[in-house]
């Protein structure tokens, strides 16, 4: 090995606990437990809607809460994308 890349796995390896290597990549990636987050509480929401349907089919119940889950992940996605282009690109320190 090389002694570059000896220096990237030490980096890694001087973390020891896995909370510190987690909040971490949450400070570099703010969005991903966002739609993480998201995620959950459309799941949540819509299994306490299940009760509650009424007299609307179970596939279309479950269809809609997919496309719900789906949009909200897919929309931290895309916030998690521009923000990270705007800090690379944007407010990026003159070199």
């Amino acid at each position: 090995m090389s002694s570059g890349q000896e220096s990237v796995f030490s980096e890694y390896d001087s973390d020891s606990s896995q909370t510190s290597k987690l909040l971490r990549k949450f400070k570099e990636t703010p969005f991903v437990p966002i739609g993480m987050a998201g995620f959950a509480m459309v799941v949540g929401y819509g299994l306490y809607r299940l009760k509650h349907r009424g007299n609307m089919k179970m596939s279309l119940h479950l269809i809609h809460m997919r496309v719900a889950a789906q949009g909200f992940v897919v929309g931290a996605i895309t916030c998690g994308v521009l923000y990270s282009m705007l800090r690379e690109h944007v407010m990026k320190p003159k070199e």
